[in-house]
Parts: structure tokens; C-alpha cells; sequence
């Protein structure tokens, strides 16, 4: 297809949409389009993959009276300007031909916006796809306050994407979409570069490191747990160190690796020293290359992962991408990426005995658990490529150019 001038609005933090935004933009210059990504700081993982991608960064414009910010709105204007709005507002420009918005709320919302100072101007207007991503089609996005902004700015769209079937029927639910509204499934993906098994030579150092007071000297004894968030509730951290205190009380020699940030951090630290497996627990702050997160997850034999819901569940797509068996609850997207009994375990949410029952049961078969680490590497970079993934947004922005 033709080269495009492409905008990509996406958050710049280690959430899954601005991993998807930033890496996508990344694979999308590198196929020769004109890519601007826009996000209020750089994405975590643009510095590290991206070349060729223009980055704009968005003023949160916290200013009297404005007191609470108003990004949404100067990520509007800063649409509209580099797309070609011309006149005061910066110039003429080459006008883009797809603008396309990681969440409803608020890029795709303020996308339409853009588009509508671009047509006044005269200017043709872009394409529209959103992606929505899991809570603009669910606890944000369909609150009553907000349902009529993301209905209005989803039905603005020209396309709609989202990254599993779970959420395209949630989606349909929540948001009261028309019957008939078209959403293309588009899954996630993982660069098998940097996501990768590591041998144990790899791992020993970092483990002696963050657990200095355990016993390194049988490799392969210590049995290592890793888990990757946010820290936001909906995430139930918690349950990872229910899951390790119970083990440990069943003499499985074990230690909890648990990566990110988050309003529950100080929660999960205060629960490790009720249940006397504080020394257990490693926090490691949240990685700022993507270089960083692919050895930490490495370093697990198991990668818990207890949420309440996901839409898809990016950070277990990286963890079997590095061998790492998941043992997830079975919510939302996530049966879509953990396949059952062959690349990890699903089991009920909001049950750390369960979870803790299913670890259990690999970390006592090592032969099933090096099996399914194989085979989750496998399925990873086979089912979850880039290049696929990219080229399908290739096809679906020419599709609606048509």
C-alpha cells in the first residue's frame, strides 16, 4: 500500500495500550509510513523500539482555572495542527490520513474533536479507528457519567478494533452498540527479541541479588514467582503473596518476584509481613525499556496472574513468550492467550487458594512445567507475532481509505 501520515494517540505508561500504541507506531514506520505518535510523556517502550516515529508531547495544560487538566483538549488541538489545520493554529501541514485512538476515552473522543476543527478549516478529514482496550468498555467508559461521550466518539469511528473476542462482546453489552456494529478482532503481540527464556546462568545472579537471605547453592531449588502490574485493585496482587505464603507453609522452597507500581504497592508490602514472607518479596520498579521487563519475567518458573478481568492480558503474552508457564484466572480475554493444561493453568478469580493449588501442581511435576514452558515459548511467537498483527492494520486503515 501506499506510504500514510498515520497518528497514534495512546497513554505513555506500561499499561497494555501503550505498549500495543507505541510498538505499533515503531512497526508501522519501519514499513515506510509517516507516523506521529501523540501521548502526554514518551511511552515507555517508544525509546527503545521506535525509529522513525515522530513523537508529540501533549501538554496536560493544568493551568487556573483549569486546575484538574485538560489534556483531552490539547490533544485535540495538537491533532488538528499537525494534521493540517493551518492558519493560527500552526501552519500547513500534510494532512493525516488515518488518525487512530488507543482507547475511547479520552483519545477517540478527542480525535473527533480534531477532525471537526480540521473540516472547518477545510481540510479533509482523516480516518478514525479506535481501539478500545478493557475499562473504556467497561468501569469508565459505560459509567453513566461518561456512557454518552464514548457512545457518541465509538460511533464516530470508522473502525473499531479491540484485542479479543471476550471484549468485542463486552463492548457490544457495555457500550449499547447497534446491533450489527462491526469490530474487528485484532490481537496483541510480542517481539520474541527481547522476550525470551533465559538460561539459568542468566537468572542466578538476579536472583542472589533480590534474595540475598535464601539458598542459591542447588541451582533450580529455589522456585521463582513473578507477577507484572499496575498495582491497580481490579489486579488483586494481593493474591500472589496469599499464593506464596501457602506454599512456603508446604515446604515448597519459593520466592515472589513482583514487578510494577501502582496504589496498591504499600497494601501488597503490609499483607507479605502479616503472612511472615516479607524477606520472600522482591518489588521491582517499574521498567523504563523494554529491554528490562523480558529478563524479570524470565527469571520466573511460574507468572502469576489473578485479575479480576482482562481484556487480553499482555503481560502474560510476555511471559510465555519467555517460557513461562501462566497460571491465570479464567476472565475475559485471557483464555484467548493461555491456552488451559498446554501453556499454563486458569482458575476461578478472587481465589488465591486455587491459585495457589495450581502453581503447586506444576512446581511438583517439573517435567509437565518444563513441558508447558516449551510450548508456551512456542505458542507465543507463533500464534502472537508482530509482523501479522501490523500488517493487518495496514490492511483494515486501507480498507476504510478505500
Amino acid at each position: 500500500m501506499r506510504p500514510l501520515k498515520l497518528a497514534i494517540a495512546c497513554f505513555p505508561t506500561v499499561g497494555g495500550s501503550g505498549v500495543v500504541g507505541s510498538e505499533l507506531a515503531a512497526g508501522l514506520a519501519g514499513r515506510g509510513h509517516e507516523v506521529h505518535l501523540f501521548a502526554s510523556g514518551t511511552p515507555v517502550r517508544l525509546e527503545a523500539v521506535a525509529h522513525g516515529v515522530v513523537l508529540h508531547r501533549v501538554d496536560p495544560f493544568v493551568r487556573a482555572p483549569l486546575l484538574h487538566g485538560a489534556e483531552p483538549l490539547a490533544l485535540a488541538a495538537a491533532l488538528a495542527t499537525e494534521g493540517g489545520a493551518g492558519g493560527d493554529l500552526g501552519g500547513e501541514k500534510r494532512p493525516f490520513d488515518v488518525i487512530h485512538a488507543h482507547y475511547a476515552i479520552p483519545h477517540a473522543a478527542s480525535a473527533v474533536l480534531a477532525r471537526q476543527i480540521l473540516a472547518r478549516r477545510g481540510v479533509p478529514a482523516p480516518k478514525l479507528v479506535t481501539t478500545l482496550h478493557g475499562t473504556d468498555a467497561g468501569p469508565i467508559g459505560a459509567d453513566p457519567v461518561l456512557l454518552p461521550l464514548t457512545r457518541f466518539a465509538v460511533l464516530e469511528s470508522d473502525l473499531l478494533t479491540v484485542p479479543s473476542l471476550w471484549l468485542r462482546q463486552q463492548a457490544t453489552v457495555a457500550l449499547a452498540l447497534p446491533r450489527g456494529t462491526p469490530i474487528e478482532v485484532v490481537p496483541n503481540f510480542v517481539d520474541a527479541g527481547p522476550f525470551h527464556p533465559l538460561t539459568p546462568e542468566a537468572r542466578a545472579a538476579p536472583l542472589r541479588r533480590l534474595f540475598p537471605s535464601e539458598d542459591h547453592a542447588r541451582p533450580g531449588r529455589l522456585r521463582v514467582l513473578v507477577h507484572a502490574s499496575n498495582f491497580r485493585p481490579l489486579k488483586r496482587v494481593p493474591d500472589c503473596v496469599e499464593a506464596l505464603a501457602a506454599l512456603r507453609q508446604q515446604g515448597v522452597p519459593c520466592v515472589l518476584v513482583l514487578v510494577g507500581n501502582g496504589p496498591e504497592r504499600a497494601l501488597v508490602a503490609a499483607r507479605a509481613v502479616a503472612l511472615g514472607v516479607r524477606a520472600q518479596v522482591a518489588f521491582v520498579d517499574p521498567v523504563e525499556q523494554i529491554a528490562d521487563l523480558g529478563p524479570l519475567l524470565g527469571l520466573g518458573d511460574l507468572f502469576l496472574f489473578p485479575s479480576e478481568t482482562e481484556s487480553f492480558g499482555l503481560a502474560a503474552l510476555e511471559a510465555l513468550a519467555c517460557g513461562v508457564p501462566v497460571v491465570a484466572s479464567n476472565v475475559g480475554g485471557l483464555p484467548e492467550v493461555v491456552r488451559h493444561g498446554e501453556t499454563g493453568l486458569l482458575v476461578p478469580p478472587r481465589d488465591p487458594a486455587a491459585l495457589a493449588r495450581a502453581a503447586w501442581s506444576l512446581l511438583a511435576d517439573e517435567p509437565r512445567r518444563a513441558a508447558m514452558a516449551q510450548a508456551a515459548r512456542l505458542d507465543a511467537t507463533t500464534r502472537f507475532r508482530p509482523e501479522p498483527m501490523i500488517a493487518r492494520y495496514e490492511e483494515l486503515y486501507s480498507r476504510i481509505l478505500e
